[in-house]
């Protein structure tokens, strides 16, 4: 027997005020479970509301500009599947929509109810307290550039050049991916004064045990990668230098020092950089670590990660390792306020009891905030994290 259902908004974790940039199906359309219906953008990604039955649809209630929440409205839909829930399943991240060829009309303006707000943290608010973190720098820019009360940034608008006047030229619109991504890394870059400490792990042993874990739990598709020790060896070192998982709150003069330990992981897609966040490592092994690292990253590359996968997180480790380089400078993914930037390990001669010896050596680079955290810190944080890679014994302690 048929019956009408409704398909309201799934909870996608802190996002609130969330705007529609597509709409994929009509009144009279018939879609099967798992189609996508809408498309959604976050500050982190694009996100795809799917379908949560099969059914037709007998009317629309959103459309593209519009900002819903959990529990808005959707549409309503014809379904003969009396049992199914109207509720659709968590959204997933969707490839970038297609754009027009006219990139002013391409992209969506969101204007804020009031005068936007600088907050001591950088992020801009407005008087209902709602942050508007895309539109900060447009805020900051717009503060005045001189004199020294300043909430601006000081610094002058970027100049505006014909590049065509000099050669042939072309032009490539960013990924939604990008754009998004851009503006929060210019926002942590410019209210965050970054100090990088570089350094070096022996991981010698390290990877000789992560090759015996390999070929031992190859048979059950698990692979062991450097990246499932470092997970682990992060948060030991954070449990020794608790600043390390802690966040600024909104004043900017308290510390929030977290009990839990969610460690977000970059990882590359075709579409731009996203942010898993691996949940409670300290309570798991690195088999159980290596297992979901796997997985997520699989759904982060396939646009399968739903919004609250990539909330949460205590600390972020962006591993270039491999691809190569021997050092670079990670940029604090904010509220955090420390990132790891691990780079491509090699072998090299090492002093010890009295000879040279090659050992293989992985470079490190940490990140962090020099509000809550001072070089002293760094330098221990550091040098006590390449002292648990160098011996996997304390990976277990």
């Amino acid at each position: 027997m048929a019956e009408i259902k409704q398909v309201l908004m799934p909870d996608i974790g802190d996002s609130k005020d969330v705007p529609v940039i597509e709409v994929m199906v009509k009144a009279g359309d018939t879609v099967k479970a798992e189609q996508s219906l809408l498309t959604l953008e976050t500050d982190k990604a694009t996100m795809d509301v799917p379908a949560p039955f099969d059914g037709v649809v007998k009317s629309v209630s959103v459309k593209v500009g519009d900002k819903i929440s959990e529990g808005a409205l959707i549409l309503l839909m014809e379904t003969s599947t009396a049992e199914t829930p109207a509720v659709v399943s968590p959204p997933t991240t969707s490839a970038p929509v297609k754009e027009a060829a006219n990139p002013a009309a391409a992209t969506p303006v969101t204007a804020p109810a009031a005068t936007p707000i600088v907050t001591p943290t950088g992020f801009q608010s407005s008087p209902t307290g709602k942050a508007h973190a895309q539109i900060f720098v447009k805020a900051a820019l717009a503060q005045p550039q001189g004199g020294s009360g300043g909430g601006g940034l000081q610094v002058s608008a970027m100049p505006v050049v014909d590049f065509s006047r000099y050669g042939v030229i072309e032009t490539k619109q960013l990924s939604r991916i990008k754009k998004l991504s851009g503006a929060n890394l210019h926002r942590n870059w410019v209210s965050i004064p970054h100090i990088t400490q570089h350094d070096e792990a022996d991981i010698t042993e390290m990877e000789v045990f992560r090759k015996e874990l390999g070929e031992e739990y190859s048979k059950q598709g698990i692979k062991i990668t450097p990246l499932a020790f470092l997970l682990k060896a992060v948060v030991i070192a954070m449990q020794q230098y608790p600043n390390f998982n802690s966040s600024l709150d909104a004043s900017g003069e308290n510390l929030v020092l977290k009990k839990y330990f969610h460690i977000g992981v970059a990882v590359d897609t075709p579409d731009g950089l996203m942010v898993p966040v691996l949940r409670d490592v300290d309570q798991k092994g690195m088999v159980q670590l290596a297992k979901e690292l796997g997985e997520i990253s699989a759904k982060a590359r396939e646009k399968k990660l739903p919004a609250t996968a990539m909330q949460g997180g205590c600390f972020t480790i962006s591993s270039l390792g491999g691809i190569g380089g021997t050092a670079f400078t990670p940029i604090i993914n904010a509220p955090e306020v420390a990132i790891l930037g691990v780079s491509k390990a090699s072998i090299k001669p090492v002093f010890k009891e009295g000879e040279f010896v090659p050992r293989l050596m992985l470079p490190l680079s940490l990140s962090y905030d020099h509000r809550v955290i001072d070089g002293a810190e760094a330098v221990h944080f550091t040098s006590y994290l390449g002292k648990v890679l160098s011996d996997v014994r304390r990976l277990v302690l």
